[in-house]
């Protein structure tokens, strides 16, 4: 019995033992959880944030013109005083619904959020309160990441421990973007409805707040039907949540919009892709932030050429040069700059929606270049080590240990001139050639065109643009000015200088001229890429009147069973302007790819690009010899062989059919002679 008992009791302390252990593990992990939420808070900054009116940041072009108007709000702002209550309550009905309930991070509606997405399998609500969205757009950068995530979620507790419910609406309502330019509330109320914000209806009221969500998809200008639908499912939620009555919903559903502008300034908003490339030069450059260029009434004197900047918008407008998408849209970025001075002239970053700071695949995009990237990894450095554009390159069957590349078309011809092999985008005798003059050669002269490089591209692949990071339009750009400028690159810029409110320069460009390879050599990649578009897989860039180098390129789909293009490239210049164009999905897989090559696809979009950029300009040349000479002289060459191999064969038919016509006569001869002996020793006889 004592022994049953003793046992019970030590089973007993061990269970209370391990629980205690438990409690103090989990209290242990609490508390550490606890100071890093301490000490991640510490940290996070909101003095940038000020309840205060800004002025607008102006973009002057090229030319030193305005070119376009940006800002958190124009003019002024609008006080939260002269904010009719149903504009409030119809933003706070669809964005935030318990904003007046929560301290900055709405719980609940994470977690609801959370579970209505998990359900859905898609992302069909978000959990970000009114002052999450005010601290993201306001104090972060377009990053989507955790950190910033959690930066927002500090920043929102931060800023409700300061600010009323009131001035954070007042700051929320003057710095959100309602589409069509129109930054801030009072902007949107001109811009939309030419009336002050104080007079809005219930109708306006909602129709405002649903154009939040998506300002370029949703603004009524472009997309009236989608902004009623919008706005009813707004007034819907301001019923559902006691803001309106059933009859108030009734009227302002049947109420007409009525649309009018309120004579906003023409160039605010303008080029937006252009725009947002500027503010993250400036940024990452010049240290300013994106409130600063919002708000402190900066003057921007860019490189942009408003003409090109304009036509290269209404191209991405143009479906009909794109890929049509499976149900996804096709997308494509694009620059043109100016090779001597490396300002960038014309810049687009997507097609469809545009998102202020959003994607802009121009100059973010990381993806790999294809056979535009041979000019740069094969031959250029092997016509710095003595190779002629004339002399024969291997083509055929060939394994560099586990690596075999293949031609496009699957077929070899044994040996081709590099001219060939450049014109006809040849995969083989490129990594041929760049394993003859080795593959530290090829890194060197990358690295000198100004492409950022990583251990793992060290290989033969980055002959066929195998890179392990990717490039941009912007970066293959900028490489390729160097063709164009006898072999010096310029960085590629957009802004020359700004100027503060007060009239100080606070930053300027400063030219620099790096020298990547000689003027000789650049003679020979011009004829080369010349061929390109005169004679080869190039043709579709061509632009009448005008001389255009370049070179074509596509990636494969890495999908096993799937033959496809993931990525379509065309990277082209005149003797002054050098454009980039990327078109593909933004995520491939094993039913978003393309179908089309790079020649019918990238090719025509930088063709029409750079034939309304050209068009007001002078036809110059590159002074190089063509191609289509050396052809010729093949041609001539292999039809002079042809000749010499049937006067060989002639001869050598002849030769046969003499020796034959010989052998013929001697057998005759023999015969006769034989025939003569026997007839004499028969006369014999016979005496």
């Amino acid at each position: 019995m004592r022994t049953l008992m003793f046992g019970g009791l030590i089973k007993n302390w061990k269970k209370w033992h391990m629980n205690q252990v438990m409690i103090l593990l989990l209290a242990t992990i609490i508390l550490a959880f606890l100071w890093f939420l301490h000490g991640f808070s510490k940290d996070t900054d909101i003095t940038a944030l000020k309840n205060e009116l800004s002025q607008p940041t102006v973009l002057y072009d090229v030319n030193g013109k305005k070119a376009s108007i940006i800002s958190g709000s124009k003019h002024e702002g609008v006080s939260i005083r002269q904010v009719p209550k149903s504009m409030k309550d119809a933003v706070v009905a669809i964005e935030d619904h318990r904003f007046y309930e929560h301290g900055g991070v709405d719980y609940k509606g994470i977690f609801r959020a959370f579970f209505k997405n998990a359900v859905a399998g898609e992302v069909v609500e978000g959990g970000s309160t009114l002052t999450q969205q005010l601290a993201k757009n306001t104090l972060l950068t377009s990053n989507r990441t955790y950190k910033r995530k959690l930066e927002e979620f500090f920043l929102a507790k931060k800023i409700e421990g300061k600010y009323s419910k009131d001035e954070i609406l007042q700051m929320y309502f003057n710095k959100i973007y309602f589409g069509k330019g129109a930054w801030g509330l009072k902007n949107a109320s001109l811009k939309y409805f030419g009336k002050e914000v104080k007079d809005l209806s219930i109708s306006e009221s909602a129709l405002l707040a649903g154009i939040i969500k998506a300002p370029s998809a949703l603004n009524p200008y472009d997309h009236l039907h989608q902004a009623i639908d919008r706005r009813n499912v707004v007034l819907a939620a301001m019923k559902n949540q006691g803001f309106i009555t059933s009859g108030q919903f009734k009227k302002a559903e049947a109420e007409k919009v009525v649309l009018k502008d309120g004579g906003a300034d023409p160039y605010w908003g303008r080029y937006p892709y252009y725009v947002d490339q500027v503010f993250e030069e400036a940024i990452k450059e010049y240290g300013l932030s994106q409130k600063k260029l919002l708000e402190g009434g900066y003057e921007i004197y860019t490189e942009m050429d408003p003409g090109m900047q304009a036509s290269a918008e209404e191209t991405y407008k143009n479906d009909s040069l794109f890929p049509q998408g499976n149900g996804r849209l096709v997308q494509s970025g694009s620059v043109i700059m100016d090779p001597h001075s490396g300002g960038v002239r014309a810049l687009v970053g997507g097609r469809g929606e545009h998102t202020f700071r959003g994607y802009n695949r121009a100059t973010q995009l990381q993806a790999q270049p294809g056979s535009s990237f041979k000019p740069i990894a094969v031959y250029s450095p092997a016509l710095e080590e003595g190779w002629n554009i004339t002399d024969r390159l291997k083509d055929e069957p060939m394994k560099f240990g586990n690596y075999e590349p293949k031609n496009y078309n699957h077929q070899n011809l044994g040996e081709v001139p590099m001219y060939d092999a450049v014109k006809e985008s040849m995969n083989v005798p490129a990594v041929w050639l760049l394993n003859e003059i080795g593959i530290k050669k090829g890194l060197d002269s990358i690295k000198r065109f100004g492409i950022p490089l990583d251990k793992e591209d060290r290989n033969l692949s980055i002959a066929l643009g195998g890179l392990h990071r990717g490039v941009s339009p912007m970066i293959m750009a900028e490489a390729f000015s160097v063709f164009p400028n006898q072999g010096e690159r310029i960085p590629a810029h957009l802004i020359r200088k700004i100027v503060d409110s007060n009239g100080n320069k606070v930053a300027v460009w400063k030219k620099k001229e790096i020298k990547v390879t000689s003027k000789s050599v650049t003679d020979k990649m011009n004829t080369l890429l010349l061929g390109v578009v005169e004679e080869g897989t190039g043709k579709g860039a061509q632009v009448p009147g005008y001389e255009i180098a370049g070179k074509t390129g596509s990636t494969q789909v890495p999908i096993k069973g799937i033959n496809g293009v993931k990525d379509q490239w065309f990277v082209g210049y005149s003797p002054n302007l050098v454009g980039a164009v990327w078109v593909g999905y933004d995520k491939t897989d094993s039913t978003h790819y393309l179908t089309t090559t790079s020649s019918e696809g990238a090719a025509k979009v930088f063709q029409q690009v750079m034939s309304e950029a050209l068009k007001n300009t002078n036809p110059e040349s590159f002074n190089v010899q063509h191609i289509g000479t050396l052809m010729e002289q093949k041609r001539q060459e292999e039809l002079l062989k042809q000749q010499q191999v049937q006067q060989n064969s002639l001869q050598e038919q002849f030769n046969e059919a003499e020796k034959k016509w010989e052998d013929k006569i001697r057998k005759q001869q023999e015969k006769w002679q034989k025939k003569g002996k026997g007839h004499g020793k028969g006369k014999g006889h016979g005496h």
